[in-house]
């Protein structure tokens, strides 16, 4: 039976100086405020930690397992206050959607990636429990969107770290409030280090069809005729991408849509991406929540990102061409829907029973 405790924030509680708020099992939370006045929570076990933004969409800003940072290289020192995520473009996952999502196309009048990356969130607070799998502590968020003559929803994001584990979640509810149906676009943004010379291991193949590149550019990437020959070659043969060893072919950015991964008998994949040294990057979810997995690469002098699995209810070409395709989905007057995704860091020995069991499915 699952036991918790809930301490509730208030913003007055984040000072300059990081203070710890709780401590048990392994586990600690402590609170401090960036130089930007950004809040943030560092929850804290026996392998590492996570920085998340308690009041800032509840984005992941730093995560650190066995002194190994899983975050992307960026140009941001801190996170800085903003509207879009663009503006503070150097998190390790955001929360991507919730009514639109992707690049906005050229009849698009939706932000990138939506209204929820930078939400002031309304409410934040730290949990404090045990369950099947034992103790954890869980940051939770709650986010009232209303608009007049629009859609009117709550989102509540979580994040679950346990004692021990170097994998852990992040999860995201969504309920509409409103009597009326309201479209649904969600991705789980998460913002991988790039790696050279690693390797991605999916269970899906490297072809054409599996692992099919972005032939459609948003208008934020430079076009060139020699990227245009790059996308024709990827889409010939994407198989060139399972080992990240050419950093010039991500600048500007590659974008794949990985198709028909296999699961396990409960309809969960897992994707990886190990590094030269053995150890991984590793993301597991449910495809009947997520139906579609997008890869984002991208290396230049100043960011640096293999987000090898991107889990999604679409594609991130904006919202009329996500809806043409039948991607945007519909939240009924009244109804939830809830998406988790498993995620973090794998030691060499984790990492080699991780790729037998993608290799079983």
């Amino acid at each position: 039976m699952s036991v918790r405790t809930t301490i509730h924030f208030r913003k007055s509680f984040f000072g300059e100086t990081e203070r710890p708020v709780a401590e048990i099992d392994g586990l600690s939370a402590s609170l401090f405020r960036y130089d930007s006045g950004i809040e943030a929570v560092r929850l804290t076990n026996r392998r590492g930690h996570l920085v998340v933004l308690p009041y800032f969409g509840q984005m992941i800003w730093d995560a650190v397992f066995d002194g190994v940072d899983l975050t992307m290289a960026n140009m941001f020192d801190m996170p800085r206050p903003a509207d879009v995520i663009v503006g503070t473009y150097g998190c390790f996952a955001f929360h991507s959607g919730l009514l639109r999502n992707g690049c906005p196309g050229p009849r698009d009048a939706h932000p990138l990636h939506g209204e929820m990356p930078c939400a002031p969130m309304d409410a934040a607070g730290l949990e404090i429990g045990e369950d099947a799998e034992g103790p954890y502590m869980a940051l939770t968020g709650r986010r009232e969107y209303v608009m007049g003559f629009g859609a009117h929803y709550v989102a509540r994001p979580r994040v679950v770290l346990r004692p021990d584990a170097t994998l852990f979640d992040i999860e995201m509810s969504v309920e509409n409030l409103s009597g009326a149906a309201m479209d649904l676009m969600y991705m789980c943004h998460v913002n991988f280090a790039y790696c050279e010379g690693a390797r991605i291991v999916q269970p899906a193949p490297f072809t054409p069809e599996a692992t099919a590149v972005r032939t459609e550019v948003p208008a934020h990437v430079p076009r060139s005729a020699a990227y245009d020959a790059l996308l024709a070659d990827l889409a010939a043969d994407p198989s060139v991408m399972e080992v990240l060893d050419e950093p010039g072919r991500y600048d500007p950015e590659q974008v794949f849509y990985i198709r028909g991964l296999r699961t396990d008998a409960a309809g969960r994949t897992a994707l990886m991406m190990r590094r030269r040294e053995g150890d991984a990057f590793h993301i597991a979810y449910d495809t009947a929540d997520f139906p579609k997995t997008v890869r984002w690469i991208l290396v230049n002098s100043d960011q640096k990102v293999a987000a090898f699995a991107l889990p999604s209810t679409c594609e991130p070409e904006g919202f009329l061409a996500e809806q043409a395709k039948g991607n945007v989905q519909t939240l009924k007057g009244g109804e939830t829907r809830r998406f988790a995704v498993r995620l973090g860091y794998l030691t060499a020995s984790e990492a080699d029973a991780a790729e037998a069991v993608i290799a079983s499915l």
